[in-house]
């Protein structure tokens, strides 16, 4: 019997360890990834964290197709030795080098003419999106209109997530999130330790709920009237794709999205200790795959003859339909660049584009049947609150560059 009792106490004892053990593995994994966060605009070198950081969080996997479809082959295209940004002259190699470049990728009629990688990236690296991660919950917000998951995105967004009402999304229209112009009050100044995103940040280091910290916002602004570039709201969009779909997010993506566009690779999408995804930032793939969202765009959300994306839904996508949402300096935003459903329209020359933090790019440039993708770890951003820091303009006169030596490959 004492024999009995203790094996027994060694079992309780051993159990107890393995718990604390795991326990202390668990505090150590949020502890590094706080450290991770607080680290990210303080110019450090973020190569190795961005292609490893669905490693440090909790992830939703996302299946590669059975049958994927690589771009086809076209004529190679040689880069611009340099490019004009604000009447001075850029390198494009030392710019690219300057930005911590780690991926650059160049469609010209669908045909692949350009890809190169940089700091031990390659063609199956994966690699963070951040903001570009918006763009494909705008396209899954308009596939779930079209399957009649959403009436109608003028409808307030308290009617599909009625636990927003009392928050500053009450009564919201859908369109004003898709927008950003929900209304609700932000600060996206990364040097700034209390900005509500780095609030955010802490918050997503330690696990907390995405849908509870959505929830703390206060209202800024009428809503429709003010274009604040807000990362809640794609949390929000996120959470009403969960709730009209009744699934993750994700799931949704890979039925609607991966799966048709036949992506080349699998990819991971990064959730709090509750399983809801980042909707505004955390899906991590390859670069081949996120220029495929570049190139269903260009063809209007057509992929080889089969409509993924409504037409309509990529044309209001792309076209800035308010005066707060027009390109140009103006007192009714917070940017000068013209702003769609998710995605950014530079200026009135027909080209849009996503946007990530430390330089991810899809650019598109529908009349020139061209699409740019760029996954870039550029150590100065948000160092400063501006584009000394961020280069987002000075990519689009790069990107116009790549324009033109793309046209005399025909």
């Amino acid at each position: 019997m004492a024999s009995k009792k203790i094996k027994i106490s060694l079992s309780v004892l051993t159990a107890v360890t393995i718990i604390l053990l795991l326990g202390a593995v668990l505090e150590r994994q949020k502890i590094e990834r706080f450290m991770l966060v607080q680290s990210l605009f303080s110019g450090a070198d973020h190569v190795e964290h961005f292609r490893t950081i669905a490693h440090s969080f909790p992830v939703h996997v996302i299946a590669a197709p059975a049958h994927p479809l690589a771009f086809e082959a076209g004529t190679p295209l040689t880069l611009p030795v340099s490019f004009v940004y604000q009447g001075k002259t850029r390198n494009t190699a030392e710019f690219l080098n300057q930005t911590d470049t780690t991926g650059l990728l160049v469609l010209k009629d669908a045909q692949l003419v350009y890809e190169n990688y940089w700091r031990g990236n390659d063609v199956n690296t994966h690699w963070i999106s951040f903001s570009l991660c918006k763009s494909f919950i705008s396209a899954l917000v308009g596939i779930a209109v079209s399957d009649g998951a959403i009436h109608s995105i003028d409808d307030p967004v308290t009617n599909y997530v009625p636990e927003l009402r009392g928050s500053a999304y009450d009564g919201v229209r859908i369109k004003d999130i898709l927008q950003m112009s929900s209304g609700a009050s932000w600060n996206e100044d990364y040097s700034d330790w209390n900005s509500d995103i780095n609030r955010f940040g802490r918050a997503f280091a330690f696990g907390g709920s995405f849908d509870d910290f959505v929830r703390t916002l206060k209202r800024e602004h009428t809503p429709g009237t003010f274009n604040r570039y807000n990362s809640m709201d794609t949390q929000v969009l996120g959470l009403l794709l969960r709730h009209v779909t009744g699934r993750p997010v994700s799931e949704y993506l890979a039925e609607k999205l991966w799966l048709p566009l036949g992506m080349e690779s699998g990819a991971e999408w990064m959730t709090d200790d509750a399983g809801s995804e980042f909707a505004a930032g955390g899906l991590n793939a390859t670069l081949r795959d996120y220029a495929r969202l570049g190139e269903l765009y260009r063809n209007n959300g057509n992929w080889h003859g089969r409509q993924i994306v409504d037409a309509n839904w990529v044309h209001a996508s792309i076209t800035p339909d308010a005066p707060h949402l027009q390109p140009g300096t103006r007192k009714n935003a917070d940017s000068s660049f013209g702003y769609g459903l998710q995605w950014w329209v530079p200026d009135n020359r027909g080209e849009f584009t996503g946007i990530g933090i430390y330089n991810q790019f899809i650019y598109v440039s529908a009349n020139r049947h061209l699409v740019i993708a760029k996954t870039s770890a550029n150590h100065n951003y948000g160092t400063s609150n501006g584009e000394s820091s961020d280069h987002e303009e000075e990519h689009m006169a790069l990107f116009k560059a790549i324009e033109a030596a793309a046209e005399k490959l025909n």
